[in-house]
């Protein structure tokens, strides 16, 4: 019997997300037969808006599923922003019912919300991830591409998300044709789950320095904290000053600018990707006193936090804001 994949759309999600989860489905069928079957719903039956503006017609609204079927959400920016009441229930009700749920991106907020991820390993883009602690702290939140435990499915979007479809494909009727569908596709060879998300700090900011890397990954790990220049310094046996030079060489901002960058720029993405408020989110990025916070926001992204916060979530235009 063939394996029924029903796809929850999340207004604003990535259609390249969508993409990479579907059409592995076809290739598979094109070359081993009837293996798999899908359907798209959203949560009233309308077609559904992704972030690049196109629209989906989907099958159907929310339906009642069975324990063969696998559902995936696949969301992308502010997964909570279009939640309806009835979704929450819904998916425990198909959770009661033994169908395999997933997330795409950030479809595992959608799932955490509902309580439906305690105990399970999971995975959301990077760019959510600081979010996604800060809303749902003590859930297992890995950096890798992809995470299959039990009956949940996640993965970071994009083509890790054709990576977590080879490997359903892989163990579902072997890696042959797995490796046919990512030919098909021009995909490379296909990443373990294991693969992190993002390129290490030397690979991101494009240098050697060994003790560059090792202050950066301890400054990237404790943002919350202060972090005293001298202190780092000592930490990979430089001085103060050579270790500014360093950093003005690299990353052109010297080890303080380079935190606050760093930051500030999490800040904006609790802020696009969290409910928390503008105290907890200042909190969060260690900012004792949130008119500085304030201050240093705006000046980094020319308006205030509570500004953006209305820009990104819609509510006013850039123009309105300032």
């Amino acid at each position: 019997m063939s394996r029924l994949f029903t796809f929850l759309l999340i207004p604003g999600f990535s259609m390249m997300d969508f993409a990479a989860v579907a059409e592995p489905l076809r290739s598979a069928n094109r070359m081993g037969g009837d293996l798999y079957r899908w359907r798209t719903i959203s949560q009233d039956g309308q077609p559904v808006a992704a972030s690049n503006g196109m629209s989906i017609a989907v099958d159907g609204a929310l339906l009642g599923l069975g324990p063969e079927d696998t559902l995936i959400i696949v969301a992308a920016y502010e997964p909570m922003a279009s939640i309806s009441a009835p979704l929450t229930p819904w998916l425990r009700r198909q959770d009661k019912a033994g169908v395999t749920l997933g997330g795409i991106d950030t479809g595992a907020f959608v799932l955490a919300h509902a309580g439906l991820m305690k105990g399970y390993r999971m995975t959301v883009h990077w760019e959510a991830i600081d979010a996604f602690l800060e809303s749902y702290p003590g859930l297992q939140v890995s950096h890798e591409l992809y995470e299959i435990d039990q009956r949940r499915l996640t993965s970071a979007g994009g083509t890790a998300s054709m990576d977590l479809m080879l490997e359903l494909i892989a163990q579902a009727h072997g890696s042959e044709l797995a490796l046919k569908v990512a030919e098909q596709f021009v995909h490379g060879p296909i990443r373990a789950r294991q693969v992190l998300q993002r390129l290490e700090a030397p690979k991101r900011y494009n240098f050697t320095n060994r003790k560059i890397h090792a202050v950066i990954e301890r400054i990237e790990q404790n943002l919350e904290k202060d972090m005293d220049v001298d202190d780092l310094a000592r930490g990979v046996c430089v001085t103060r000053r050579h270790l500014e030079r360093l950093f003005r060489a690299t990353v052109q901002a010297s080890p303080a600018e380079f935190r606050q960058r760093l930051r500030l720029d999490k800040a904006r993405q609790l802020l696009q990707q969290s409910d928390l408020t503008i105290l907890q989110i200042s909190v969060a990025c260690g900012y004792e006193s949130p008119s500085y916070f304030a201050r240093c926001y705006k000046e980094r992204f020319k308006c205030t936090p509570r500004q953006d916060r209305a820009i990104l979530t819609g509510r006013c235009s850039p123009a309105q804001a300032q």
